[in-house]
């Protein structure tokens, strides 16, 4: 995957939860976009909503193929509930909360909550959105199709953020498969 929207992975517990934060950043390009300056208005920079939910994706996304190894593609399918309730802006910290709450041959459902935390706070996590998604295992469900044959979330970046968790096994399971 060439976006990630995740910096580090801050807790795991493997067929259960994962817990994973993204520092927000003026450097990073799509914050200039949202919202630039006109003649009325300063620069607002915000991240999007679509941009959370694509956090809680690769992070719930990452805990479901950590079930069987990474040995099947996971592609997300739904996006059964997101609600993003306040802004965030440069310099604050999201942590997202992924529990995986069912998972069979054919897929899983995760619920999630989005966290944030302001610079001016480093203490306090307020709880400032919901998401809930559903997977889809594509070698079950696609058996037959032509796919890729790498797992759209495990790139080269996430075995580094899975090794600088010290999550080494789940990241050399996919490479010796």
């Amino acid at each position: 995957m060439r976006w990630m929207w995740i910096d580090q992975i801050v807790d795991f517990e493997a067929g259960k939860r994962m817990s994973a934060v993204k520092n927000v950043s003026l450097a990073e390009e799509h914050l200039h976009d949202h919202f630039a300056a006109d003649d009325r208005f300063p620069a607002q920079p915000l991240m999007p909503a679509s941009l959370m939910i694509e956090g809680m994706a690769q992070t719930a996304g990452i805990l479901v193929g950590a079930v069987n190894g990474f040995r099947e593609k996971v592609v997300l399918a739904k996006i059964a509930k997101a609600q993003i309730e306040s802004d965030v802006t440069p310099g604050s910290t999201i942590r997202y909360d992924a529990t995986l709450d069912r998972i069979d041959e054919a897929g899983a459902a995760t619920s999630g909550i989005v966290l944030m935390r302001r610079p001016h706070d480093q203490e306090t996590w307020t709880t400032i959105g919901r998401v809930d998604l559903m997977f889809s295992h594509v070698d079950h469900n696609m058996a037959g199709m032509s796919f890729p044959e790498e797992n759209f979330v495990f790139s080269e970046n996430f075995k580094t953020i899975l090794r600088t968790a010290g999550l080494d096994s789940l990241a050399e399971s996919e490479a010796t498969d």
